[in-house]
């Protein structure tokens, strides 16, 4: 009789307990404080480490032990503890023992200057069971420093990746697109496939989101780090055929009009985001008052049955958005959406032309609209988007 394996291993969103009896909350971000040591020229959220209001603000560790307990309770799977800098919490050990105690699961995302040996060992002892995310700004100290505006971070940043190495403890990374380190970009994904976890190319963040906080000044100074849509693309598409072949599956699933429903994602779905001071909201950062729900006089499961379903049936009300949004089939590539507008303009429903302009490049590129067409006027857009995902050019073929 032929071995058999007395355990079949299954992703749990497979199983079919999931599709009979799906938990409330499958995931959950925390943002344990908005305060980085850090100080980068492109974040839409740092405050400075020392900011003694934020710090007062911030919920305790006994109220984030009640959310995650709660978000257990609901079928919670996973964490995301995220910031600002998490690590900058002088309670993180205890909420992170107390999450992995729960049986979640902690996905953290950090800078990596604050990991000490002492953590790096705790990683070891207990392990996150998902790989800790680490943003690198840049492969030389001025590179770096120049992002961070904080002398010493390189040193700090490899210096933890390395106790994270020692212990083997999986970690991946990323970056960001900016003037100081865009010409590095070989270098870094050279060193990152030396990381025995990272099984893909690391990703970058360069369309920056403006000031969360609503700030106009530091709104104003990201916006002058934005890559220009063209040279976006130019990142997006260095490796071609598999960024075709990754735009095919994306088009084939998500890519079609909305109409004027807002929320056409899955923002507030099984999961959401909670701020730093217990406002829990459908996706990260979009902290509009009227999507909010604050946990200090809700809970978690009143948000996710009662009022994120109200909240998504929200409508565009903006003539802009509904001439052009609700009517575009490239919904989905521009990344237009409540949260990209709070952060832009501080409504829900205002178009945000910058991605609006970097979708139409892409879409260009890719062969699914002609040259100075805009994409709210095409009707054939099914046609197009076949075309594109069998033949992967498109009907106006690709443009090297």
């Amino acid at each position: 009789m032929k071995n058999k394996s007395y355990v079949i291993k299954q992703r749990i969103d497979k199983s079919f307990l999931w599709k009979t009896n799906k938990p409330v909350l499958g995931k959950l971000d925390m943002e344990l404080t908005e305060r980085c040591n850090n100080n980068c020229i492109h974040c839409c959220i740092n405050l400075p480490a020392g900011d003694a209001d934020a710090k007062k603000r911030e919920l305790s560790a006994g109220e984030i032990k009640k959310i995650l307990k709660e978000a257990a309770s609901l079928g919670c799977m996973t964490v995301r503890y995220t910031g600002g800098e998490p690590l900058l919490r002088e309670d993180f050990e205890e909420l992170y023992i107390y999450a992995r105690k729960l049986g979640l699961k902690v996905l953290l995302f950090t800078n990596a200057t604050l990991i000490t040996p002492h953590l790096a060992d705790l990683f070891s002892r207990i392990p996150p069971l998902e790989k800790i995310e680490v943003t690198v700004y840049g492969m030389k100290k001025k590179s770096y420093e120049a992002v961070t505006r904080v002398s010493g971070s390189y040193e700090a940043a490899f210096r933890g990746m390395k106790l994270l190495l020692e212990r083997k403890i999986p970690f991946v990374v990323k970056s960001a697109f900016l003037p100081p380190n865009k010409d590095e970009i070989k270098e870094f994904e050279s060193w990152a496939a030396s990381i025995p976890w990272m099984d893909k190319p690391p990703s970058y963040s360069m369309f920056f989101d403006l000031r969360r906080r609503r700030n106009d000044v530091k709104s104003l100074s990201i916006k002058k780090l934005r890559p220009l849509p063209e040279e976006g693309l130019k990142v997006l598409a260095r490796r071609q055929e598999e960024y075709i072949k990754d735009m095919q599956r994306f088009c084939a699933k998500f890519t079609r009009p909305s109409g004027d429903k807002l929320f056409s994602c899955g923002s507030g779905r099984g999961g959401g985001c909670v701020d730093a001071y217990g406002y829990f909201q459908p996706c990260m950062g979009l902290g509009h008052p009227d999507v909010v729900c604050d946990l200090r006089k809700g809970s978690l499961k009143e948000a996710l049955e009662k009022f994120f379903p109200k909240i998504r049936e929200i409508k565009a009300h903006d003539s802009e958005y509904l001439a052009r949004c609700a009517r575009c089939f490239l919904k989905g590539l521009c990344e237009q959406c409540p949260t990209k507008s709070w952060m832009e303009h501080g409504t829900l429903d205002t178009p945000v032309e910058y991605l609006c302009e970097t979708a139409h490049v892409q879409a260009r590129f890719l062969g699914l609209i002609k040259d100075k067409e805009n994409a709210w006027d095409v009707v054939d857009w099914e046609k197009r988007i076949e075309i594109f995902v069998k033949k992967g050019d498109g009907l106006y073929g690709n443009k090297n």
